[in-house]
């Protein structure tokens, strides 16, 4: 586990009709980054939001926009995102017709890439490409939707990542996205996550963005204590 815990809130739990108030009040509560989930329903059964999210998201934060691309070939709309202010780009090793292409393409415009990979695909897919990327995605959820349960047997998947970044001794995050809230980000900080995407348990939360992100936060410092303990 890292001793470095990011928190990616994921505007797709938030309110759109205070969608800059809400970003601003993540930005402020201590976000590292804001994660913008794209959909067009074909790679994913659902519809989201586009460029023209992050292109007003970039008018009212200066955190890095995290874009994650749940889309059939990511590679047509990189430039577009890229005009629009996002910072990083997250690709699917699921349907990507030449994956290598893509991250070097993302390199070449000057953003950081990552890539991620659903519940049902297995770490070794990512031996060959890892070295060229900055970021790894674990699915905790099949990608889609927001609200779902964290799948648990994605754990083991979570450490085998993370040992095949120290194996390589490469600079790498490892970043969970679905489900992530209180209880179950201390598990997946334990299995080596240092970046953790949450949606509903930041956004839907009674009592406030900077209340559930600093509930959320201590969470995974407890964590992280009781393993050096």
């Amino acid at each position: 586990m890292s001793e470095t815990v990011k928190l990616a809130p994921s505007i797709l739990a938030a309110d759109f009709a205070c969608l800059g108030e809400q970003v601003a009040e993540a930005e402020k509560a201590g976000a590292n980054r804001v994660h913008v989930d794209v959909m067009d329903g074909h790679f994913v059964p659902n519809i989201s939001m586009g460029a023209p999210i992050v292109q007003s998201l970039r008018r009212v934060t200066r955190l890095p926009l995290e874009t994650h691309l749940m889309i059939s070939d990511p590679d047509f709309f990189l430039e577009e995102f890229v005009e629009a202010g996002s910072d990083s780009f997250l690709v699917h090793w699921e349907g990507n017709n030449n994956l290598h292409r893509t991250v070097r393409r993302i390199k070449e415009l000057g953003k950081r890439a990552g890539v991620a990979i659903n519940p049902a695909t297995p770490a070794t897919v990512l031996e060959e490409i890892l070295p060229e990327v900055d970021l790894v995605l674990v699915m905790t959820v099949n990608p889609g939707f927001g609200h779902q349960h964290f799948i648990h047997g994605t754990l083991p998947k979570i450490e085998r990542v993370r040992r095949m970044i120290e194996r390589a001794n490469l600079r790498c995050e490892v970043e969970v996205d679905g489900g992530v809230d209180e209880e179950t980000a201390p598990l997946a900080a334990a299995a080596g996550a240092d970046v953790f995407v949450a949606g509903s348990s930041i956004f839907a939360d009674n009592a406030g963005v900077a209340v559930a992100m600093n509930r959320l936060r201590t969470s995974i410092a407890h964590c992280s204590t009781a393993l050096r303990a």
